[in-house]
């Protein structure tokens, strides 16, 4: 089928989705910058995956950690190499290329200062789980005070998220550069994502590195005796809730840009897209207060405010819904799907890009159904610091970003490094994904399961709670270990094949697949690329949801606490 556009369509469908000719493969140079941060993150994965697999052992209740380790140990291990490294080192290496691919080639000054962030955050890596590693930061990845670690720990932390912001400088700069040889023209989509995803997550970590600069350093070093544990928990939470979407924009921009060219389609709305996601920069960030409804130092009014912002936030998600599925849709309809869902059966199942993605899509239902409970002020107080929490989290970034992130890696390597997606890499990343599923499926449920029936969370006591109660659970918790090793399963091949995809696959060009935009799409407003506007409007809603319970929680201090170490 020929379609014909005019002049001014095919022009605003190529400058919306970034798609020049002399840009279709990511320079090299750049391509070593991205591979150095992919490669960072599943070698955290495989690590992150063993702890998780040893954590669902010991919570069955049929295994005991050797001697040399504890189950603290190992659950911080599994919390910050896969909540924390794998994600940002992964996040920062795709968008690099990204905007390398729909901006241009990096100049040789931004190239080196992604690498500095790089190495920044590497360095912080290695000084952090040294401290996980010797028992000296058993403090899980949210390292609650008053549970205190060695202040290297700290440190290392404060590194890991300084890289990050060097890293998304030079991604700015590059795209400042494209926006003033380009002006009057709508950015890149995929290069005004990973710009907005850049800008929420600096916003969102200040409360995070006030807190360790200014609150765990000193205490940990002895600088300071005591510390507000009330407060240092919101600085966490106006960082740890927005994190959620730092994790989950970049799957979006995969969805979004990447899907759409891989299934033969092109996007649905350049302007919904870009929408989408200047509603998540304002609405991410004043939520954190719904992670402390059981706190008693925060007034209940800002509680239920914050819970209205959190429900807010769902609505980008449902608009993305929407425009993913009329995308696939239209493109099912196209290749002859008759019906309500014969275009369902349409779509190339067979392709591990697509395959893993969508996967991640449909686990990303219930997932917001579990968010949506874990938001609302009543039906909180059933699973807060459950394990269901935990459940939740599994299906949202270990199954929705994680299986999104793992499609891409086998397209993405082979692009940066001249290699090629083989057939066969095609099929095992397929069973990888499916197994994947399968096991999150088991381990997910029995999570929820158990949390609604009270099996606390952060936990290695399987009996806790007493004899009739933890035989109740024990069951859920068996299941758990039957599906947390199916996944480990999974790990195994997924990182087998990166090393190849990496290191052994045939030399050849793989295409990094950007979709152009649908002819006659209506042009983006100017407004929804005018980052003054939303960030002043993104700060006059921070200042709203956090400027008098921070005052409350400062002026009602009591002398704090003054931590303790080796809990465990």
């Amino acid at each position: 089928m020929t379609t014909t556009t005019t002049s001014k369509e095919t022009t605003q469908s190529t400058v919306s989705s970034g798609l020049k000719g002399k840009l279709e493969q990511v320079d090299r140079r750049d391509g070593k910058l991205a591979l150095a941060h992919i490669y960072v993150a599943f070698i955290a994965l495989l690590l992150g995956g063993i702890a998780g697999l040893l954590q669902v052992l010991v919570r069955s209740g049929q295994f005991e950690l050797p001697s040399f380790l504890n189950y603290y140990q190992v659950l911080t291990v599994h919390g910050v190499l896969l909540g924390l490294v794998l994600t940002t080192f992964f996040i920062m290496g795709f968008q690099a290329a990204g905007v390398s691919r729909v901006c241009g080639t990096f100049t040789e000054k931004q190239r080196q200062i992604g690498w500095i962030g790089f190495w920044l955050s590497t360095v912080g890596l290695v000084l952090a789980a040294a401290m996980v590693l010797t028992n000296k930061a058993s403090v899980l990845y949210t390292f609650y005070a008053p549970l205190q670690a060695h202040w290297v720990f700290y440190l290392g932390l404060a590194l890991v998220i300084v890289g990050s912001w060097v890293s998304s400088l030079a991604q700015a700069m590059k795209f400042n550069e494209w926006r003033r040889a380009n002006k009057g023209q709508a950015t890149p989509l995929l290069a005004f994502m990973a710009i907005v995803n850049n800008l929420l997550w600096f916003v969102a970590t200040l409360g995070v590195a006030v807190e360790v600069l200014f609150q765990l350093i000193p205490w940990s070093m002895g600088l300071v005796e005591r510390v507000d544990v009330l407060l240092s928990k919101t600085l966490f939470w106006y960082f740890g809730h927005p994190l959620v979407y730092f994790w989950l924009l970049p799957a979006y921009m995969v969805w979004y840009v990447v899907i759409p060219k891989i299934i033969g389609g092109k996007i649905f709305s350049d302007a919904l897209a870009k929408l989408t996601f200047m509603l998540f920069l304002i609405l991410s960030v004043p939520v954190g207060l719904h992670h402390q409804f059981t706190e008693p130092g925060i007034d209940p009014l800002w509680k239920f405010i914050q819970t209205i912002f959190t429900m807010f936030v769902i609505v980008p998600s449902l608009m993305t819904a929407f425009s993913l599925f009329a995308t696939f849709e239209l493109r099912g309809r196209e290749l002859g799907g008759k019906g309500v869902f014969g275009w369902f059966k349409k779509l190339p199942w067979n392709d591990c890009r697509f395959l893993l993605p969508f996967i991640g899509m449909v686990a990303f239902i219930p997932g917001v159904a579990g968010g949506i409970v874990n938001a609302s002020y009543q039906l909180n107080e059933l699973v807060h610091n459950t394990v269901w929490v935990t459940g939740h989290f599994h299906l949202t970034v270990a199954t929705a970003v994680a299986l999104t992130f793992f499609g891409t890696a086998f397209w993405l390597i082979p692009h940066l490094n001249g290699r090629k997606l083989t057939k066969r890499v095609n099929g095992l990343a397929n069973a990888s994904g499916i197994l994947w599923g399968i096991g999150m499926t088991i381990m997910s449920a029995s999570m929820h399961v158990a949390g609604l029936l009270g099996a606390p969370r952060r936990s290695a006591y399987s009996t806790y709670g007493g004899s009739a109660q933890a035989e109740e659970w024990i069951s859920y918790q068996v299941a758990q270990a039957v599906g947390g090793s199916i996944l480990f399963v999974a790990i195994l091949v997924i990182v087998g094949l990166v090393l190849y995809v990496g290191f052994f696959a045939p030399k050849g060009q793989e295409e990094f697949p950007i979709a152009e935009l649908v002819p006659g799409a209506a042009k983006t407003p100017p407004a929804l690329e005018n980052f003054k506007l939303w960030g002043v409007i993104m700060i006059a809603i921070i200042i709203f949801a956090y400027t008098i319970p921070i005052i409350d929680i400062i002026a009602n201090s009591q002398l704090g606490s003054k931590g303790f170490n080796n809990l465990w």
